[in-house]
């Protein structure tokens, strides 16, 4: 009998599985593809398009209105792939699936799941529960002929909490797999997940996650803390739990499959978050320059919440949105100058003696554009808007030496800012009178989704160079009448990439692949405009 492992400890597969099979199935992957379909041939459709990520495949049978309608199809695609592992899965309405049957019915599909070449069958625990002790021996009885293993799974859909104790009700049943899965409330929940699977990995074959957006890092670093394999959906928009996120986007964004001990973790915090593009950037230009390490989003509702994940996981940096730029300030060992005196810090970088140092990047985004096109020392720059990104523009530019004029719609916000950074503050009814060298808009007016008008009408655009801070559309409204008047501009594209720039070199004390990271954050945007007009369509 051939031996299909986990870890190191094997499981059974069937002789007759065996019969004409080229050659030995591979050890248990560490991606599992996560297929529900609306019917039996769109999910073996789907299934073929997911052995393109893994050779691993989950079939969600529950997902569909007759479950047992598809075991001769599946049966079929099996006995064609014989390098497919496969796990059945026929959780019911009342444990969180979607199979309105009874427990002798969902034990008899998992059976047949198992006689039609599924190598693991998931039963949750509370039908493990439910069920007879005869009628479990039977089920048993029926996936060991069939040479198919137990995996016992739990799930909490509102907390991640007790997991110990989940665990323990699992392996009350001596399976095969332990499979724990909680919701994560906050990154801190990501611990715990982590803790389980180190603490018992050793001497089972665990599979632990958190689901939720906050729960990302146990999805992601599972497999590397000890689990036997992590979950994925075949495509975007075809996701099985709360927070799954595509095979693809782990393989690819994630650099799941190079994920090691030795890898630096670093994340992007705020909230919303799921969208930044921060970390395609950063893992792009970690490939690019041979650098063990990854970014990941994290949804960071709260400074503490953030800085336990950073000091417990731990983090070697991380990239700050709003409104955390100001709350971190009081945990930081020390920050530079420039931060201090602009009060908002947008990258952390814990050191060797595991202190967390700050710095402010979004300055360099600003001045490095900038100083690439003309000499900032006197220069006559108008900045709209007063608010966080201002700041950063209004402290850097003085530091460079620029004459600076704020402008914003309330002008004792621009008066408060240009004392502190020692600018001047100017009345939005004197901005058509004025010729800056260059006008730069630091707020949201033009983004994608916004409803605000532009900053600045067609009579108040006096500048030999525009700088919009907005990046999402490529070019703006502001941008695009810049160009129609002959004026040179600088996209908030240019801005961000710069900022990212810097905070690569803050990590990892190399150069910055500019170009490389520009590219792909330029393509991605050109493809989440081209599926947004898509839909519109």
């Amino acid at each position: 009998m051939r031996q299909l492992t986990g870890m190191d400890q094997p499981y059974p597969i069937a002789p007759e599985k065996l019969a004409g099979a080229p050659a030995p199935r591979p050890r248990l992957g560490k991606l599992c593809v996560a297929v529900q379909a609306a019917s039996p041939r769109e999910m073996m459709d789907r299934a073929s398009a997911a052995l393109r990520d893994s050779r691993f495949l989950e079939f969600r049978l529950d997902w569909l209105a007759k479950p047992a309608s598809v075991l001769p199809l599946l049966a079929e695609f099996l006995a064609a792939h014989r390098e497919v592992t496969a796990i059945a899965t026929c959780r019911r309405k009342q444990f969180g699936g979607n199979f309105g049957g009874a427990l002798t019915a969902e034990l008899e599909i998992l059976r047949r799941a198992a006689e039609s070449g599924c190598e693991i069958v998931d039963l949750e625990v509370e039908s493990a529960e439910e069920a007879k002790p005869g009628q479990l021996a039977k089920f048993r009885a029926g996936l060991a002929a069939a040479g198919a293993a137990l995996l016992v799974s739990f799930h909490d859909f509102s907390r991640t909490k007790d997991l110990e104790a989940a665990a323990a009700r699992i392996e009350a049943f001596a399976p095969d797999f332990v499979k724990v899965v909680s919701t994560a409330r906050s990154l801190a929940d990501n611990l715990a997940v982590l803790r389980l699977i180190e603490e018992r990995s050793l001497a089972l074959h665990v599979v632990a996650m958190a689901m939720g957006e906050e729960g990302l890092l146990s999805r992601v670093l599972g497999p590397r803390a000890g689990g036997t394999f992590t979950f994925a959906s075949f495509a975007e928009g075809a996701e099985t739990a709360p927070g799954q996120v595509s095979a693809r986007t782990l393989i690819d964004l994630y650099r799941f499959e190079q994920l090691d001990q030795a890898t630096r973790l670093f994340g992007v915090a705020g909230n919303p978050i799921a969208h930044s593009l921060s970390p395609l950037m950063h893992n792009t230009a970690f490939r690019r320059e041979n650098v063990n390490a990854a970014m990941m989003p994290l949804r960071a509702r709260a400074v503490d919440d953030l800085l336990k994940i950073v000091r417990e996981l731990p983090l070697a940096g991380v990239a700050v949105t709003m409104p955390l730029k100001q709350e971190v300030l009081p945990y930081l060992a020390n920050m530079d100058p420039l931060t201090a005196r602009i009060g908002a810090c947008n990258t952390l970088r814990t050191g060797a003696d595991g202190k967390i140092y700050g710095f402010n990047t979004d300055v360099a985004g600003v001045v490095r554009p900038l100083e690439r096109r003309l000499r900032l020392r006197g220069a006559k720059i108008g900045v709209l808007g007063a608010g966080g990104a201002a700041r950063a523009a209004v402290f850097g530019l003085v530091e460079q030496g620029a004459e600076v004029y704020i402008v914003n719609r309330t002008h004792e916000t621009a008066v408060a800012l240009a004392r502190k950074a020692k600018a001047k503050a100017l009345k939005h009814a004197q901005l058509a009178k004025q010729q800056f060298d260059v006008l730069i808009n630091t707020t949201p007016c033009g983004m994608t989704g916004s409803k605000q008008a532009m900053p600045v009408e067609a009579n108040e655009l006096h500048a030999r160079l525009v700088f919009d801070m907005v990046y999402n559309p490529l070019e703006t409204p502001l941008l695009k009448l810049a160009r129609e008047r002959g004026m040179a501009v600088v996209s908030g594209l240019e801005m961000f990439v710069q900022q990212g720039a810097r905070q690569f070199e803050i990590w990892t004390g190399k150069p910055a692949p500019e170009a490389e990271m520009y590219r792909v954050v330029e393509l991605e945007l050109r493809r989440r405009r081209q599926a947004e007009a898509a839909r519109e369509a």
